[in-house]
């Protein structure tokens, strides 16, 4: 129960509410029912008034210590109890601990007198005593066109029901009122929607063979609320409805790098991943590797202790888990932990609103890390609810800081093959994937062709599947394209042997240039050697012209002697 309390915006006091207990009803009405006032409830046949009614009365007994009372028109006790036991729902246990009251009061129109005198006295007589027998706070009347479908007097009708609903005011109870939806109008009658404080409208439509559930708050006096149309889901586990009503861009951002667990991947974006808390498209046509990336990244995650959500539209968990295997990654382990978890459902199960509204109640209940969709591509719907389920999808993971992981069997990034509506440009990453075929075979290959906040490496990267997990191979570029597989790996042989070739003619001519060196050299050799000789010839005959001059001038010195002159 929400005390009163000073507004946030005008520093006026607040009106006092009391909390439903309802997963999203609570937020769209800013705090729950207007404590100590009626309020109408009201739809047509199956669209869960008395489900509602109930969860109102279970989650006071049980979660805010709120006893309740169950004053049927309509169904028996017994009825009513086994009803809800479906939703794990005990009232028998609820009775026996004086928690919760019910009591079934039969109105038989042939028994009804109608007279200007006639009142409800009885019947608050009776409200009062289940009320006082357990100290009650809550009350439920069901339904009301019963309680009055006698009574064909206008007056006396509006009277009583104004009557009725300042009775529990003046008890301070918090009471729901359920009534059938009219023609034209919100009840049958068409006076309860102006006498309550609080007016909440189920639907139940079908579209496309599809039931959609929605809720609208048509007023509520004194207190600010949600407007839209929101849906809402009755499953095994209750009442949830999905609090969005626009794609806000003001949620914070989460910090840190995230790997995809394929090196070649993180290896292509600057900060070795992406970034935590973005959606990251992965689009392909069928059988490129969606499902086993998104695999690996839940594989990559949950050995970080992380907790991953997959959200499956064509496989079942289980079969996801064994194809997995085949790449070499365990998931079944980590759904065995609990830091994995499979919600598999066909698209046409629900309608697009029904889908949000189940992954909400889910993500907040799980508080995964990581969230896979697979595949996006699978819902259908108009185009602007498509747009509209995708902005509020994206806004919904994005405000948790939850990294998101969208596949698509579309190459180019739309939601829906007979639209012009793309998806892409909501994403923060897209790594698109191809498959190439050439040769009589066909290889997958693999791009990033955005990546906001990083930068990216723009090559195409080959990449292979095995026992050993994914792995990322350069994509040969040449004239003729991109090649790929046995292309490729033949392109590169024809490579590697031209390269050997040139190799080998490089290593001759280095073998015919040494040869002609060496030949050189030794020529060069020979010449010195022929140098030296013609040098040291010379300089012998030098030295005998010199022996022989100084023999001829001794001679002449010896003559001269004897012949007695002075030379």
């Amino acid at each position: 129960m929400a005390p009163e309390s000073a507004s946030p915006s005008t520093g006026a006091p607040a009106l006092p509410k009391v909390a439903t207990g309802i997963d999203g009803f609570d937020a769209i009405t800013f705090g729950g029912l207007p404590k100590g006032r009626p309020s109408l409830v009201c739809g047509a046949a199956g669209c869960g008034k008395t489900l509602f009614a109930t969860t109102f009365l279970v989650n006071g007994a049980t979660r805010f210590d709120e006893p309740g009372v169950f004053m049927s028109f309509e169904e028996r006790a017994e009825d009513l109890v086994a009803n809800v036991a479906s939703l794990g729902y005990d009232l028998d246990a609820l009775v026996a601990q004086g928690k919760l009251a019910i009591d079934h009061v039969r109105v038989e129109r042939s028994e009804i007198e109608e007279t200007g005198e006639y009142d409800l006295e009885g019947l608050f007589i009776r409200l009062g005593f289940a009320v006082d027998s357990i100290g009650a706070k809550r009350v439920v009347l069901d339904t009301i066109e019963t309680l009055f479908a006698g009574f064909s007097d206008e007056t006396v009708l509006r009277a009583e029901l104004r009557r009725l609903f300042g009775w529990i005011k003046d008890r301070g109870l918090t009471a729901i009122i359920t009534g059938e939806r009219g023609d034209g109008q919100l009840t049958r009658q068409g006076m309860e929607e102006y006498v309550s404080d609080c007016v909440v409208l189920l639907d139940n439509r079908v579209e496309d063979q599809i039931t959609t559930r929605r809720l609208r708050v048509v007023k509520y006096r004194g207190s600010a609320h949600g407007t839209n149309e929101y849906p809402f889901l009755i499953d095994a586990e209750g009442i949830s409805v999905l609090p969005v009503t626009s794609a806000d861009l003001d949620y914070r951002i989460a910090e840190g790098v995230i790997s995809t667990g394929i090196p070649g991947l993180d290896a292509m974006l600057e900060p070795g991943g992406f970034h935590r808390g973005t959606s990251i498209l992965i689009s392909g046509e069928a059988g490129t590797g969606k499902t086993m990336i998104s695999s690996s990244m839940i594989e990559a995650a949950c050995a970080r202790g992380e907790r991953c959500m997959a959200f499956v539209f064509e496989e079942s968990g289980d079969q996801i888990i064994r194809n997995a295997r085949s790449i070499g990654l365990d998931l079944a382990r980590h759904v065995e932990s609990g830091l994995l978890r499979f919600e598999a459902a066909r698209p046409s199960l629900y309608g697009l609103e029904m889908h949000l509204a189940r992954m909400h109640r889910d993500i907040d209940r799980f508080e995964p890390t990581l969230v896979v969709i697979d595949p996006l591509s699978a819902l259908r719907g108009p185009p602007a609810e498509l747009q509209a389920t995708m902005l509020r999808m994206i806004d919904m993971l994005k405000s948790r800081g939850i990294t998101a992981v969208f596949t698509s069997l579309r190459e180019d990034g739309e939601i829906d093959h007979d639209s012009a509506i793309g998806v892409s440009s909501l994403m923060d990453a897209w790594v698109k994937l191809l498959n190439v075929e050439a040769n009589g075979e066909r290889s997958r290959t693999l791009y990033v062709i955005k990546a906001r906040g990083m930068r990216h490496s723009n090559q195409v990267r080959e990449f292979t599947m095995s026992g050993e997990g994914i792995a990322l191979i350069d994509a040969y570029i040449g004239p003729a394209g991109v090649l790929t597989g046995t292309a490729r790996m033949v392109q590169e042989a024809a490579e590697a042997a031209a390269a050997l070739r040139r190799e080998q003619e490089n290593r001759r001519r280095q073998r015919e240039a040494e040869r002609r060196r060496q030949s050189l050299e030794r020529q060069i050799d020979e010449l010195r050697a022929t140098l030296e000789a013609v040098a040291e010839e010379e300089a012998v005959l030098l030295s005998e012209d010199e022996m022989r001059e100084a023999v001829l001038a001794s001679d002449r010195f010896s003559l001269a002697k004897r012949r007695g002159g002075t030379k």
